[in-house]
């Protein structure tokens, strides 16, 4: 019995002095995500052992735990892929980011909890992260489109995968509204991704349109004299945003000569890497050849 006590002291040694040479830390950008929704999380790791660390060779270097706190189980999918060595000097912080939303079932509403544990194989020891908190929110369905996913070039004549995109609205921080895109299967068994799009106001009725590429339109008001303009393709992807100031006319979506959906009406806000680029007085002018 001394001897088993002896040996438990000894972990809890080790463990305690890892612990304050190496320290865990786990951190979100956001802490409230749609149901399917990524889920991107950064695990830090800071060093102050005096000594190099390597880590990342094998894939139980770094494990995650994600429990509800509403006390139902929560389904693991698979481990989440973190292998790639690297070296941790000492002094130094190393972050990794992954994200869980594909290898954990977080699909009901309700808070849950990450834990993150590093395992130093040289040292034979386990060091956790404190439990960081976050939720998963449900959203309300505004509108719902079924559309047909383009063919590969050069297949014809084969079946169409229909799919269907979903523009949901969800109470983020119980304080603002968000707009986001999910595209699932017809029968909305499958999500096959959900897509933030921005935050709009409480009496903004979205406007949405397919166009002949199956992309997908949505024109909302987002602030009180300004319009947001998104455009996402079949695979929830972003191709286009815009904003659109109210001036004399109201933005609203359209169709041009060509049939394809455009803004007409309000007036586009350049972006930053559309703004002239103004010379400085002091600056030469480069010469002119006739």
């Amino acid at each position: 019995m001394k001897i088993s006590l002896s040996i438990l002291a000894l972990a809890l040694f080790a463990f305690f002095s890892a612990s304050a040479q190496v320290s865990v830390d786990v951190t979100m950008d956001q802490k409230q995500f749609l149901s399917s929704e990524a889920v991107p999380v950064a695990v830090h790791i800071t060093n102050r052992s005096g000594q190099s660390l390597h880590l990342g060779a094998d894939a139980g270097w770094l494990t995650f735990d994600v429990e509800s706190a509403d006390g139902f189980i929560v389904l693991k999918n698979a481990d989440v892929p973190v292998i790639g060595a690297f070296d941790v000097g000492s002094s130094q912080v190393a972050t990794k980011r992954v994200d869980l939303a594909p290898y954990f079932v977080l699909s009901k509403p309700g808070r849950y909890r990450v834990i993150a544990t590093v395992r130093i194989k040289a040292w034979n020891v386990e060091i956790n992260s404190s439990p960081l908190k976050f939720d998963v929110i449900s959203g309300a369905k505004l509108a719902s489109q079924d559309f047909g996913v383009p063919a590969p070039a050069g297949m014809t004549n084969t079946l169409p995968d229909v799919r269907k995109y979903n523009l949901i609205e969800a109470n983020y921080l119980e304080s603002q509204l968000r707009l986001y895109v999910q595209v699932t299967d017809e029968s909305e068994s499958r999500v096959f991704n959900v897509t933030p799009i921005g935050k709009l106001i409480s009496f903004s009725t979205p406007e949405t349109q397919l166009d002949r590429h199956s992309n997908f339109h949505v024109l909302w008001q987002s602030n009180a004299s300004s319009f947001t303009y998104t455009e996402v393709n079949p695979n929830g992807q972003i191709l286009r945003q815009e904003t659109y100031d109210y001036v004399t006319t109201r933005p609203r979506l359209g169709l041009s000569a060509t049939g394809d959906v455009q803004v007409v009406g309000g007036v586009r806000r350049l972006s930053s890497n559309e703004l002239p680029v103004v010379k400085m007085p002091d600056q030469p002018v480069a010469p002119v050849n006739p």
